[in-house]
């Protein structure tokens, strides 16, 4: 009778783990438009998968993957600033998702599901895609860790040394697009950046070191699945939205308790 609550919670606890490194160097590169950017272009990922019949999750990372690819071809051009360029594929990639939308039958009542998240409808086939594309997601930020902090605190100088910028500026992008799109089941489109952002930002104001930083990130994020799970067990809440208030409740506490205040040191710039 409990399965699909411990499908849940392994469901819930990848996506924290893998979400702890990922959102504190979003937030260090100050990449958080990018990661809005993604999460609006998966609703495109979800309708095309259903509607080729290859997987909702298929199909948003064939999406994102495509959207970072975009991303990286347009910024060239200095006449258009980065955030001109999310926010047109962005919301270009959004609005074909919703016409296209039309076109998929029964589809409609579970768009909420897509939208918000749906943890507790986590199946076997998602937690291969969580916990595998999480493993996929680590090994790569293992390999660019030290180069992408690096770039953070100097690209050009970077650079000099040797560092190969682009390449692990699109390796780093490709992984933010895989934890985005495995993420869609558990908090839904528009709050996955939610999930990201949070428990990397509470983090952010606790810790001294980038490494503390995101282990601490991903210990907050399962803490409010924990939560949010347990909230939806209690009061029968939206599970999903409870796993993000939880987060932003932590990050309120960080902020209140005068002994947090103090202890946490600037990241990488």
């Amino acid at each position: 009778m409990y399965d699909f609550l411990w499908r849940a919670l392994a469901g819930g606890i990848g996506v924290a783990i893998v979400a702890g490194p990922v959102g504190s160097l979003i937030l260090w590169r100050r990449m958080v438009v990018f990661g809005s950017a993604l999460s609006h272009s998966a609703l495109l990922g979800v309708v095309l998968g259903l509607a080729l019949d290859i997987g909702v999750t298929a199909g948003a990372i064939l999406v994102c993957f495509a959207v970072a690819l975009l991303f990286v071809a347009l910024r060239r051009d200095p006449r258009v600033s980065d955030d001109a360029v999310l926010g047109i594929v962005a919301h270009a990639a959004l609005a074909l998702g919703l016409v296209l939308l039309v076109y998929v039958s029964d589809v409609s009542s579970e768009l909420l599901g897509f939208l918000f998240g749906d943890i507790l409808a986590v199946a076997p086939a998602d937690l291969w895609w969580i916990w595998g594309g999480g493993a996929v997601v680590l090994a790569v930020l293992a390999v660019i860790w030290r180069p992408l902090l690096a770039m953070t605190v100097h690209e050009e100088l970077a650079a000099v040394e040797g560092v190969p910028v682009a390449a692990v500026r699109l390796a780093f992008l490709f992984a933010v697009a895989l934890v985005t799109a495995v993420a869609l089941k558990i908090v839904g489109a528009l709050l996955i950046i939610s999930l990201l952002i949070i428990p990397a930002a509470t983090a952010r104001r606790l810790t001294r070191t980038p490494e503390a930083m995101a282990a601490a990130a991903s210990a907050l994020g399962v803490v409010a699945v924990l939560a949010g799970l347990g909230a939806s067990l209690l009061w029968d809440a939206p599970a999903s939205p409870a796993i993000v208030l939880a987060a932003a409740l932590l990050f309120a506490l960080s902020v209140a308790v005068p002994a947090f205040k103090s202890r946490g040191a600037p990241a990488p710039r």
